[in-house]
């Protein structure tokens, strides 16, 4: 815990630590979040995030997705649970607007202080899929057919470890999620 704090705390305080060669975190890429507000793929740099990719419109596996981001999160004592962050990347920047994505953040009850629903272009969303080993394929009819996973980033941005349990909090990624907020 104390190193994750020192490591929050320089961030903020503005000296750039070296990201590891193998961090997510390596790609500069900006993303508007549910609110308007730019944000930053690594603004979750220093703490464990829960990431995956999403798109507002999916009527079956992005709101179990959900559902198990919430679930993992409630896995979770309160304390805990402030120091995790949620980030959902939408894969349809082109219909899944900033307004959509409040409408869904909103509808779901999804608490801003602690997920963020994001949006970026269609080659920065390749580029993060690609990083994520996040698959994904538009169909002629709109929808798409994706991964269906929740991928732990550690403080430093790198995948420390991914599920594809849907149906409640998957014990392992609980305890990977504790295991990234004990102290070193």
């Amino acid at each position: 815990m104390k190193r994750l704090f020192l490591c929050a705390w320089l961030w903020l305080a503005g000296v750039a630590l070296a990201l590891p060669g193998d961090s997510v975190y390596q790609l500069d890429a900006r993303l508007t979040d549910q609110r308007g507000q730019a944000v930053k793929l690594d603004g979750g740099r220093g703490q464990p995030v829960l990431v995956s990719m999403f798109y507002t419109s999916c009527q079956f596996v992005c709101p179990m997705l959900i559902d198990a981001a919430r679930d993992t999160q409630a896995a979770l004592t309160e304390a805990e649970r402030q120091h995790v962050k949620v980030l959902l990347i939408s894969f349809d920047p082109a219909r899944d607007t900033q307004a959509r994505l409040d409408g869904m953040a909103k509808e779901r009850a999804l608490d801003p202080a602690h997920w963020t629903l994001a949006r970026t272009d269609p080659a920065t969303v390749r580029k993060i899929a690609a990083l994520l080993k996040f698959q994904y394929r538009a169909l002629p009819d709109g929808e798409f057919n994706h991964s269906a996973e929740l991928i732990l980033l550690d403080g430093e941005g790198r995948i420390a470890a991914r599920t594809s349990m849907l149906a409640g909090a998957d014990a392992r990624m609980v305890s990977a999620i504790r295991k990234q907020l004990a102290p070193h």
